[in-house]
């Protein structure tokens, strides 16, 4: 968003103007345009959570709420919380008037101390300080090597901050801390997607596969799906925002019960669509940092959630898998029989709608890159 938002505000120069800087190839789709992580980018989808859904620990201390949670979809006692469930009557106005001027503040904040021209240019400076010990000779850059080095701040970074989240949260509470987490990643993550979408047909051309139509289709719809795998806590944006009190939630309809990282699965099928259609060396190394990082946090997260829903977590590992459906083929994992109304939800038709919109929005996404020089 803030690459687009940077090609079109700033108007320093049309996005035609990009076009002879761009390889012919750069007009595929296959670039994400948020990523968090894959922990780089947050999707921009509305979700909140019933009344009733709460933390493990509140519902086991609350005589009075509704624990057990009832499925939406089905007649199962839930033991985890009802993914991607969204709904208009629960909502409230204000709180969305909150989100939207919080989100408005961070963006302007941190787009003026890391790229706005008259702000502090942090941006720069991180770049710089990572291609100082980059160079192969005294004027030669590898953009490999760049790239895999600035992921592997984000990663250490991120997956750190997250781990340390129990403890910080004690010292200066839950929606302090998710205001920090979120200042230092997003300029990070948007470090990174810059500087691959710029660099990414650069560096070594390892294979060229990109005169196959039937390989570009398969690129495409491996995409596509990747983005049906976003974590179902990135639905909810009240509490990305820190609006609402931010939860460790233990998810266990949706997407979870296909495999219990969604987030993984769908950045390993994303890095091996844009590595195979652009062959470089440096898509190789942001995937390889990309599937390493969440290869980590697959163990990083249980660990988490044992630490915090102890039991609660242990039943729902026993019957979801990190191999995509292996749960349900051994039996573990039962599907009730409406199980495809946990997928229409408002979250994932904006999913849906999100991705072509990101597909439309490439080369203003490529220009906004461009203008930044990164």
């Amino acid at each position: 968003l803030l690459l687009a938002l940077t090609s079109i505000f700033l108007k320093k120069k049309s996005c035609e103007a990009f076009a002879p800087m761009i390889n012919v190839r750069t007009a595929s789709p296959f670039k994400k345009a948020s990523t968090s992580s894959p922990s780089l980018v947050s999707s921009s989808i509305t979700r909140t959570y019933r009344s009733d859904v709460m933390s493990l620990n509140e519902k086991s201390s609350d005589t009075n709420s509704n624990w057990p949670v009832q499925s939406t979809t089905s007649t199962t006692t839930l033991v985890g919380d009802d993914a991607a469930y969204f709904s208009f009557q629960d909502q409230n106005v204000a709180d969305w008037f909150k989100f939207s001027a919080a989100t408005a503040f961070v963006l302007v904040f941190i787009s003026y101390v890391w790229f706005l021209p008259g702000g502090l240019h942090w941006g720069d400076l991180f770049l710089e300080t990572v291609q100082q010990t980059n160079r192969n000779d005294s004027t030669t850059i590898d953009p490999a090597s760049t790239v895999f080095r600035m992921l592997t701040i984000f990663a250490v970074t991120h997956s750190g901050m997250a781990s340390i989240r129990p403890y910080m949260e004690g010292i200066v509470g839950a929606r302090a801390w998710r205001v920090v987490f979120a200042t230092v990643s997003l300029p990070l993550a948007l470090s990174c997607i810059s500087y691959f979408i710029n660099h990414a047909h650069e560096g070594v051309q390892l294979w060229d596969l990109t005169t196959s139509p039937q390989l570009h289709a398969a690129c495409f719809l491996t995409n596509f799906i990747s983005f049906l795998f976003l974590y179902p806590s990135t639905f909810n944006l009240l509490e990305i925002a820190a609006i609402e009190k931010p939860q460790l939630h233990l998810w266990e309809t949706g997407i979870i019960r296909i495999t219990r990282h969604p987030q993984a699965i769908g950045q390993i099928l994303w890095c091996t669509a844009h590595t195979l259609w652009l062959g470089t060396s440096v898509a190789l190394a942001a995937s390889t940092v990309l599937i390493a990082h969440h290869v980590f946090s697959m163990w990083n997260g249980d660990r988490r959630l044992k630490e915090r829903h102890g039991d609660a977590f242990e039943q729902i590992q026993s019957k979801t898998s990190i191999v995509p459906f292996a749960a349900i083929l051994d039996g573990r994992q039962q599907l009730p029989q409406d199980y495809y109304k946990e997928f229409l939800r408002p979250p994932y038709a904006l999913v849906v709608g999100g991705t072509l919109l990101a597909y439309a929005a490439h080369p203003y996404m490529m220009a906004g890159a461009a203008l930044l020089h990164w």
